[in-house]
């Protein structure tokens, strides 16, 4: 059996439609609630990926979260052992961990459906070949990536958050927006945050029914290759 490591560190920011990804081919995935108090493993080990969740913290906010530095760990375990996908915290946390730089509340919010640019490094990269140059995607995030780790490939950029998508060596990759997030998710979004963000809650619910077919079509289709990846190994 194919399993899959899985790390959630927000209730509300559970896998999605990762889940349903994964059973399309064969691939177990095992959730790891670290929020919930549930130990972060020290290592991959006998899984054959690693994807990070989302939530509302900093990557080393340790004293609001204590699961993170195992967090930490288990990606330098898992960097060039298996491939690695880390989404908005999850990002956040493989390009802290490998000498990047996190701010909280940095620039301009993102909530909702945002054209992303595509860049032309990505042409070389095994996820995003056969993209094309603007991709939308879900965003929900007020903190970013401010400097990438040395060694980085920066593959995604939008207007408001420069450093949208990163390749860390060969199979690490950290998204800041959120592939497996579905309209019935955003549709459980406060209205009054939203508004006091500077958003209009029926604008933002509606691009993402608009758009639930082009989301679901791009994103499967590239965490679909991140999880062929897995599976061949």
């Amino acid at each position: 059996m194919t399993t899959l490591l899985m790390i959630e560190n927000d209730q509300d920011s559970g896998p999605g439609k990762l889940l349903g990804w994964l059973d399309d081919r064969g691939i177990t995935p095992v959730v790891v609630r670290a929020w919930d108090g549930e130990p972060v493993p020290t290592s991959v080990d006998g899984h054959a990926g690693l994807i990070m969740l989302g939530g509302g913290l900093l990557p080393d906010e340790d004293d609001r979260a204590p699961w993170l530095p195992a967090e930490r760990e288990l990606l330098r375990d898992a960097h060039g052992k298996v491939p690695v996908l880390g989404i908005c915290l999850g990002g956040q946390l493989l390009a802290h961990t490998f000498g990047g730089e996190v701010q909280g509340k940095y620039g301009l919010p993102e909530k909702g459906v945002t054209s992303l640019t595509v860049l032309p490094a990505a042409a070389d990269d095994p996820l995003l070949t056969d993209l094309p140059s603007t991709v939308r995607a879900v965003e929900s995030h007020q903190d970013q990536i401010t400097r990438l780790p040395e060694d980085a490939v920066l593959l995604m950029s939008s207007e408001r958050c420069p450093n949208q998508m990163l390749r860390v060596g060969d199979r690490s990759w950290g998204v800041q927006f959120h592939p497996e997030v579905a309209a019935d998710r955003v549709r459980r979004w406060s209205p009054d945050k939203l508004r006091s963000m500077g958003f209009d809650p029926a604008a933002v619910l509606m691009d993402a029914e608009r758009y639930a077919e082009e989301l679901d079509k791009t994103w499967s289709a590239v965490v679909g290759t991140f999880l062929s990846f897995c599976s061949d190994r």
